[in-house]
């Protein structure tokens, strides 16, 4: 019996059951102030999106310039077709640094004592809700990127082709608006497959390395009951109900995935390993009973996203689950 207690114990603690608003939630004075810089950054998050759905590249002008490199006119075609674009590129590396910040401020809020991490989310439902609205535009910002690979062809050229210059000793005035230092980082970040996630996991961890006072799980049991939180409200019908439209539906279940990565990029040994407080059978079940087209991009994020799927701690369960 007192086994039995425990492993009940251990359920509840594990998989709270509450439901968080995430279509009305509204900040109470005491989360007003963090709410509203959390916010102004979010605000924009969707143009940030647009202009990355619409990022065309300069793919045909720059295979001219290649291939005929005498050809001054095309040369200069093609570097007037990607100066814009790395401006663009630059708003949207800019973007990835204020959103670290974001991050941060709200884990400092969804963390520190007296409380624990549920009554947080319970309580703070408006800064929970700002959380989601950061995994949920992570997800969409890295989905759109690792299907572009004109954005990493155009910095190449763009870096090239500085690079030569720079060995002619000419100054081009782009340089102004990318200079060295800022091209180096930016190259660093869209190597990345998913940069906006890396930004993430490395916002995480600067967050519990700065802090060390604060014990590494009220970060990480943060991440897991925002999981549990979203899987409940997934899979009860009550809760699921008074979901109003079908894009709150999706936008739970890319929620749900988003941190799940993120918890397996931050805790030292994932969630995927028996002891992980995550209930990934439960989560993939979840997604698995969804249209199969609306989730495949979901599946394929923990497929090829996490970090410790392929751990011998995995089961073969779960690593079957996700075949």
């Amino acid at each position: 019996m007192g086994n039995l207690l425990k492993v009940l114990t251990r359920e509840i603690e594990n998989y709270p059951h509450f439901f968080l608003d995430f279509e009305n939630a509204q900040p109470t004075e005491g989360e007003r102030e963090i709410w509203n810089q959390i916010s102004a950054v979010l605000q924009d998050s969707e143009s940030i999106l647009a202009d990355l759905q619409a990022y065309k590249g300069a793919g045909p002008e720059i295979r001219d310039a290649i291939q005929n490199p005498n050809d001054i006119q095309l040369q200069e075609k093609a570097w007037n077709a990607v100066c814009p674009l790395v401006v663009r590129l630059k708003r949207f590396y800019e973007f990835s640094i204020r959103l670290e910040t974001a991050l941060q401020s709200l884990l400092e809020s969804l963390t520190c004592p007296p409380y624990t991490p549920t009554q947080h989310l319970e309580r703070e439902q408006a800064l929970a809700k700002e959380f989601a609205e950061i995994l949920h535009f992570t997800l969409r910002f890295d989905e759109l990127k690792m299907r572009n690979p004109a954005i990493q062809n155009d910095f190449s050229y763009y870096r090239r082709t500085i690079s030569r210059n720079r060995i002619n000793n000419m100054h081009l005035d782009i340089e102004n608006e990318v200079n060295n230092e800022m091209a180096n980082r930016m190259s660093l970040f869209y190597a990345e497959a998913t940069p906006m996630l890396k930004t993430l996991s490395n916002a995480t961890m600067h967050f519990v390395s700065e802090n060390k006072t604060l014990p590494i799980e009220n970060t990480t049991d943060c991440l897991s009951t925002m999981t549990s939180v979203c899987k409940v409200m997934l899979e009860t019908p009550e809760y699921r109900s008074r979901f109003t439209s079908e894009e709150t539906l999706m936008f739970c279940m890319r929620v749900m995935v988003g941190v799940i990565i993120l918890y397996d990029h931050v805790h030292p040994v994932g969630a995927f390993c028996k002891t992980s407080k995550i209930d990934m059978k439960g989560c993939i079940k979840v997604l698995k009973e969804q249209a199969p087209d609306s989730v495949e991009g979901l599946l394929n994020a923990l497929r090829f996203t996490t970090k410790h799927l392929n751990d011998e701690s995995t089961s073969k369960q779960i690593r079957a689950m996700l075949q």
